[in-house]
């Protein structure tokens, strides 16, 4: 990996006292001498399902069938979340159905959606801030999740086609 450098302008004084541009030069500066990037949030521990609003209404958009819909809203959740940088192993488990994406931050991948409402989409989670936001492109529009923390909670919004649904969770 090349050491960083910038760019800095130089200058000399003119027989008349002004200022004249010399042609830019790049300097190495150490990297110890840099100030690292913040990190994005860190999402590492277990998480317990708090609120589950219009849930009903995010599994109907997806089509999910009547009789897995009234057992699914009341369940509680829980969130186990193994984060390496960009590297995410998660867990939603529950007594009724687990589900387990491990996805790496700007690489879009192929994802099963097994134990949800089983289709295939093409995936994509990017950090904007310290959120994380998932676009999953396949057979319904709109669709896809936003997750970030804030205190001791984590949120997660759900949508799909004209649904939303707000999850809080609780780190245990």
């Amino acid at each position: 990996m090349a050491p960083p450098f910038m760019f800095l302008e130089r200058t000399r004084e003119t027989k008349l006292g002004q200022k004249a541009s010399l042609p830019w030069r790049a300097l190495k500066i150490p990297a110890s001498n840099l100030i690292p990037a913040k990190m994005p949030a860190n999402f590492n521990g277990t998480w317990e399902m708090e609120k589950n609003d219009n849930f009903e209404g995010y599994m109907k958009a997806l089509d999910i069938d009547f009789a897995t819909r009234k057992i699914a809203v009341h369940l509680s959740q829980t969130k186990e979340i193994e984060q390496n940088g960009d590297s995410f192993k998660t867990k939603t488990l529950s007594t009724f159905r687990n589900y387990n994406v491990d996805f790496t931050v700007g690489v879009e991948f192929e994802e099963h959606t097994k134990g949800l409402d089983n289709r295939n989409v093409k995936t994509l989670v990017t950090w904007e801030g310290d959120k994380l936001v998932c676009v999953q492109k396949g057979e319904k529009n709109n669709r896809g999740w936003k997750q970030w923390i804030e205190g001791d909670k984590l949120y997660l919004e759900l949508t799909c086609e004209d649904q939303l649904c707000l999850q809080v969770f609780k780190k245990k």
